[in-house]
């Protein structure tokens, strides 16, 4: 919302400066996160008084002494004819930029050296009037900046408004906010164009006035409709106080009856729309549903195809705008209107939204009705701006307000507890704090024993909880006044969802592994077969949502290979979208996905080039995903097939895969390789059909108690290691084999760790040599030779007892 500092002091006439309102206005009503002084190009210009002038003989120049506060005078030559000694001036010295967009130099002109300019209203781009400088009025001493003597410098500022506070979206909303902040009280900034109260007449359905006809036929879609008929007008450009203000709210000037209705939309919050009555077949106005086949040529000249759910303003024969969102080419106002139809209404927001959606035209108007605007309000806007049109346009008001609809309904008043206020703020606010506060913003309230009965204002329909009144007292009082100690409270007895919790295991162990986590959009480029479609994507390009989180993580490695960034190690856990061409709904599926590719480590200065990542360090990294993703659940990968490196089992369901990941890659890039891990279902409450996903049904096991942490001791006593090389079938796995070292191995057996695998000269075929590197320690002595040999017999002839498995011999 663009606010202006000056309109917003013509209705709270305070007097802190623009920083100041926008620092109270963050700290207490919204964030202002823009903040422009709009005749920033006048900062340069300095006030400069004449000391001495003199005419040049044969012309109409005169030569002038100039002080501007620089402690020397200047010598300045100037062509108009009102320079007087000891008069003051807007002055611009030798190297400022004018606003016409050229450089003042120092020159010689007619023998005389000119070291700035004495400058006019038009030259600062202040008004019309190049016949003469501009003589000020002012104590100011030489060298003040001239914006600090004119009222010039106007700010502008960017409030950024949420979707629960429409009221916010206008001057008059605003203003409210910063009088209750400064206590300055409101004023009527259009009392001096106000006209003569205009008497409203109302029906439900159909009412005659003027010469013009309104009937509503949906009261559904617009709940309330006020017209007002206004002759004799003349359209020209607006004066300069109102092409001022809708300028300053970034709104381009127009003429004069198109510039009062932006001023109401900016400055009252209530859009508004003007018809040239001539225009409108029989000066009749139709509130209805749009007709099958129906188009309409906006004012942004493009034709419209209309469906029977939007709502329309119609003459007696076809429509003339889009109730809401814009009105038609044939009825806008031009230069030769005479007779206006003005239109101030309430339309529903939820039609408004879904009308200017299907038609993908988005407007100011639009912006507003979709939040909701004051239903209150509707006949103050009307007189307002019927009040400021006789102003600037002329003509007079035949047949007073025609209103269609019910009035709105009051708001329901919710019950406050200070007590309560207390409890959730963590501070004391008193009884008289808590009533100051609320009415200074337009809520009534009023006493009920030991609790307030408070009545939202028609502006704000977000407040309807006692919460809501809470959070009001909160930011009023000052959020900064509020204690920031964490006081007594009672934990939660809902436990976290076994989706969230196993969520987080599987993060732990990914970012303990080293790699980053990212949150790319679900949205992939797809096809209809086989991936649902967005009905409303955010990019044309990536319309579907996606079926596997390696479909994501290939674009973003995509997008650092083509930075020159090819090591890469990242995760995501996240949601796929599954069912599509099924006939069962949306399947939703929450699953890790793993992408790595490059240096297996970060180089070091003293190592040369670094391994790249194989196949094997992702295996690796699977299994321990996987074993924290199902605790207590045997871990099991089997060489896949259909593209799969390996399938990973979690006891005995399929739960995942190893998989390179094909990549537009350059040719530098190593191959990459992904895990994708389904974690579980996300409970959906829309699918109505059975669920036939794999793994519906499936909830992720709760995780087991945390073991208590146990203190152990660092070793002091040495590790004994020696080495296994063992002839391997190639149709056994190497896990089956580590399974037999690890349970002959006892507890001594500090760690097993697989170093080799051969296949050649001395291997049998259909044989490969697998080693492993044991270590063994005792806690309390060092191991005897006579013991590791008997443990590494023991080993032996348990692997040759249980899977024939005998060791390699030279």
């Amino acid at each position: 919302m663009n606010l202006s500092h000056e309109w917003l002091k013509a209705f709270v006439p305070h007097t802190l400066a623009a920083e100041q309102v926008r620092d109270l206005l963050t700290a207490h009503v919204a964030t202002v996160e823009g903040f422009e002084r709009l005749r920033a190009d006048l900062a340069p210009f300095v006030v400069a008084r004449v000391v001495e002038t003199e005419k040049v003989p044969d012309t109409k120049l005169s030569f002038n002494k100039v002080d501007d506060g620089s402690g020397t005078l200047l010598e300045v030559v100037c062509g108009a004819p009102n320079v007087t000694a000891g008069a003051v001036y807007p002055f611009a010295r030798s190297g400022t930029m004018m606003p016409a967009g050229f450089k003042i130099e120092k020159k010689k002109i007619r023998g005389f050296t000119s070291n700035g300019m004495l400058c006019s209203a038009a030259e600062l781009g202040l008004g019309e009037d190049h016949a003469g400088i501009l003589e000020l009025t002012t104590d100011a001493a030489p060298g003040t900046p001239l914006l600090e003597v004119l009222p010039l410098g106007d700010v502008r500022l960017v409030l950024d408004v949420l979707p629960n506070r429409p009221d916010l979206l206008s001057h008059l909303g605003v203003a409210r906010e910063l009088s209750a902040l400064t206590g300055v009280p409101m004023v009527n900034p259009d009392a001096a164009h106000a006209a003569p109260v205009v008497d409203v007449t109302r029906d439900a359905r159909e009412v005659r006035g003027g010469g013009a006809t309104v009937r509503l036929e949906d009261a559904d879609g617009c709940p309330q409709y006020l017209g007002a008929v206004i002759r004799g007008i003349t359209v020209a450009p607006s004066p300069a106080w109102l092409r001022e203000r809708v300028e300053a709210a970034g709104v381009r000037s127009i003429n004069n009856v198109v510039d009062v209705t932006n001023a109401i939309l900016h400055g009252l919050g209530q859009p508004m729309h003007a018809f040239d009555l001539g225009t409108l077949a029989e000066q009749t106005v139709v509130i209805r549903r749009a007709r099958a086949g129906e188009k309409i040529r906006t004012l942004d000249g493009v034709e419209r195809a209309l469906t029977p759910e939007m709502t329309m303003i119609a003459d007696a024969t076809h429509s003339i705008a889009v109730a809401g969102v814009m009105g038609g080419e044939n009825t806008e106002v031009k230069g030769t209107t005479t007779d206006l139809f003005l239109e101030v209404a309430y339309f529903d927001p939820r039609r408004t939204r879904k009308t200017r959606r299907a038609l993908g035209l988005s407007t100011d108007a639009s912006y507003r009705f979709e939040r909701g605007i004051d239903p209150a309000g509707l006949v103050s806007a009307m007189r307002a701006a019927i009040g400021m049109i006789i102003a600037v346009a002329g003509g007079r008001v035949d047949g007073g307000i025609l209103g269609v609809g019910a009035e709105p309904a009051p708001r329901s008043a919710v019950a406050l507890r200070p007590s309560r206020v207390r409890t959730v703020l963590g501070a004391e606010v008193s009884l008289a704090l808590i009533t100051q506060y609320l009415t200074s913003v337009g809520f009534a309230v009023q006493p009920a024993g030991e609790a307030l009965t408070v009545t939202p204002p028609s502006w704000r329909n977000d407040v309807t909880r006692e919460v809501d009144l809470i959070e009001e007292v909160a930011r009023l009082h000052g959020y900064d006044k509020l204690p920031d100690t964490i006081e007594a409270y009672r934990p939660t007895t809902v436990p976290d969802h076994p989706l969230y919790l196993t969520g987080r295991r599987v993060r732990d162990a990914l970012v303990g592994a080293g790699l980053a986590e990212v949150r790319p959009m679900p949205f992939v480029k797809g096809d209809d077969a086989s991936h649902w479609r967005v009905t409303n994507p955010l990019a044309d390009d990536e319309p579907h949502l996606r079926t596997t989180i390696l479909e994501s993580l290939a674009r973003r490695a995509e997008y650092n290979l083509t930075r020159m960034l090819g090591d890469i190690r990242m995760f995501e856990v996240g949601s796929v979208f599954l069912g599509k061409g099924k006939g069962q709904g949306v399947l939703e599926e929450v699953r890790v996905g793993v992408l790595m590719m490059g240096a297996r480590h970060p180089q070091h200065f003293a190592d040369g080039a670094p391994a790249a990542i194989d196949a094997w360090d992702v295996k690796g990294l699977a299994e321990r995903v996987a074993r924290a993703a199902f605790p207590g659940v045997a871990v099991t990968l089997v060489p896949g097939d259909d593209g799969a490196l390996w399938t990973i089992a979690a006891g005995e369901r399929v739960v995942g895969a190893v998989t390179r990941v094909a990549l537009d890659a350059p040719v530098w890039a190593t191959p990459a390789f992904g895990v994708e891990l389904t974690l579980g279902e996300m409970p959906l409450a829309y699918v109505a059909k059975p669920r036939t996903s794999a793994h519906a049904g499936v909830r992720p096991p709760m995780a087991p108690p945390a073991p208590a942490v146990r203190y152990t001791p660092l070793p002091v006593t040495p590790a004994a290691a020696f080495d296994l090389a063992l002839l391997v079938p190639d149709a056994m796995r190497a896990a089956e084999v580590e399974r037999v070292l690890r349970t002959s191995g006892g507890d001594m057996l500090e760690s097993l760790v697989v170093f080799d695998e051969f296949r050649g000269a001395g291997v049998p075929d259909g044989m490969r040599s697998i080693a492993w590197r044991l270590t063994f320690r005792h806690p309390e002595r060092t191991l005897r030779d006579k013991e590791i040999d008997g443990r590494r017999s023991q080993l032996l002839k348990s692997l040759e007892n249980q899977l024939g498995v005998k060791p390699r011999t030279a």
